[in-house]
């Protein structure tokens, strides 16, 4: 990797490991820690990359990417920020940056992406485009996150928003889908005309779909919870789309549950689910993230401050349980907790005995079945292992994590197998590709009580 490299942000410990990882590369590099400086580097041709914050002593690194593209068309700018929400990924779309990456940022992956940019500045320079000027929509939206799984989502969206192609958003219940939908209307080409949100109700009649797209006017359809649609509504929205006239409205649907597992003539209509998927976007639970939560409750608790209901911190040992509890209701079931620890605590700061008292009297939910991400074992493991380090607040877990964990996971491995297979070990140890005498010695040492019958599966 060559070329110079000019880096922007505040932070010296970031511009010291930028500056020695992409020297090692092989670049030469020019960091400061001043926009101002950044846009001189710039009008006097230096640098083939930039590497820039968005928070900065003397402005906004986003709000110069028109700017750079102007002075210097086809120079790429990598954003990096702390500012973990959906809104900054869309706005440096928008201000048509190269990449963006959210703090903390993974070293080895912004190489990749600058030796991508440079590779593709010298191949063939992007010419100038007038950007458009960012929208403003409220950012009221609690689509915050750093993990890599909603940093992923937020990039696609960044990506489809002004697309014309057909949304499907599937997620839990509570995980925040239809708040996705409405910020890719809000941030896209058609943010000024309708959003119109769809029940099965509003496609009965004669006139129903028609009337729609008349609402709509060029807007966006949500068809929302559109596994719940009849099958006498699914046959509508086919023929809706089907019949779209020029300057049709762009169609979004959320789902609850995977509809490619339920296709067919008693469940959901093929032909429907194929115009509708055109872009499928997946909201990750809850428990797939536990390390958004502070940033979750964080937001959360902004908000009631300024809508009046008192400024409020949460304590280490209390955030550690809202961390371990399992949110099967997601992050509306969080912000409904937060807002009853606001109302219900009168001290500053929520302690752990307020949060002890409000999860304790939250009801138990299932996890929606049929779900796409409902059953991923890596993903259940990861939330039960997060909670568990997380119970034991800032100290570590006793040592022997490792054997442990793995014994939790080899008992009922081993015991379903043997129940599977009848009892008979031969056939157990086929089944789980191991050698008959490890499989008797972990049955002994796992004290796993066999019992013999006589269908085998």
């Amino acid at each position: 990797m060559d070329g110079t490299v000019l880096v922007a942000d505040d932070d010296r410990t970031i511009r010291t490991v930028l500056t020695q990882a992409l020297t090692r590369a092989g670049c030469k590099v020019h960091a400061t820690s001043s926009l101002i400086t950044l846009m001189r580097w710039v009008d006097e041709g230096k640098g083939d990359l930039v590497v820039s914050d968005v928070v900065m002593p003397d402005g906004n690194g986003l709000e110069c990417l028109p700017e750079i593209a102007r002075r210097r068309p086809g120079l790429p700018v990598i954003v990096i920020s702390a500012q973990n929400t959906i809104m900054t990924a869309i706005q440096a779309a928008e201000a048509e940056a190269y990449d963006y990456l959210p703090k903390p940022f993974d070293l080895p992956d912004l190489m990749k992406r600058a030796a991508r940019a440079l590779e593709q500045r010298r191949r063939a320079p992007q010419p100038t485009r007038e950007a458009a000027p960012p929208p403003q929509p409220g950012e009221d939206l609690p689509l915050v996150g750093r993990t890599v799984v909603l940093q992923a989502l937020y990039r696609m969206v960044a990506r489809v928003m002004n697309t014309d192609m057909p949304v499907l958003i599937m997620g839990e219940s509570g995980s925040g889908k239809s708040l996705l939908a409405r910020a890719l209307h809000d941030f896209s080409d058609r943010r000024t005309l309708p959003f119109v949100i769809v029940s099965d109700g509003d496609l009965a009649g004669a006139d129903g779909p028609s009337a729609l797209v008349a609402r709509a006017r060029g807007g966006t359809i949500l068809l929302d919870e559109i596994g719940d649609f009849s099958p006498d509504a699914q046959g509508r929205i086919v023929r809706m789309m089907d019949t779209f006239p020029a300057n049709a409205p762009r169609v979004m649907a959320t789902s609850q549950v995977d509809l490619s597992r339920n296709l067919g003539p008693d469940g959901f209509r093929r032909d429907l689910f194929y115009r509708l998927s055109g872009v499928t976007l997946t909201v990750p639970a809850l428990r797939e993230r536990v390390e958004d939560i502070p940033l979750l409750a964080e937001f959360f608790l902004a908000r009631a401050e300024r809508e009046g209901l008192g400024a409020r911190a949460i304590a280490p040992e209390a955030m550690a349980l809202l961390r371990a509890f399992p949110w099967p209701g997601n992050v509306r079931q969080l912000e409904n907790t937060l807002r009853r620890l606001v109302l219900g605590s009168p001290e500053a700061r929520i302690s752990r005995a307020d949060v002890e008292g409000v999860l304790g009297a939250e009801p138990a939910m299932e996890t929606p079945g049929g779900f796409a991400g409902a059953d991923n074992l890596s993903a259940s493991v990861a939330a039960h292992l997060r909670r568990y380090f997380d119970l034991h607040g800032g100290s570590l877990p006793p040592p022997g994590v490792y054997q442990r964990v793995l014994q939790e996971i080899e008992h009922p491995l081993i015991e379903i197998a043997l129940e599977a297979t009848g009892g008979n070990q031969a056939r157990c140890a086929e089944l789980l590709g191991i050698n008959r005498n490890t499989l008797r010695k972990k049955i002994t040492d796992l004290d796993i009580r066999v019992t013999r019958r006589r269908k085998l599966m």
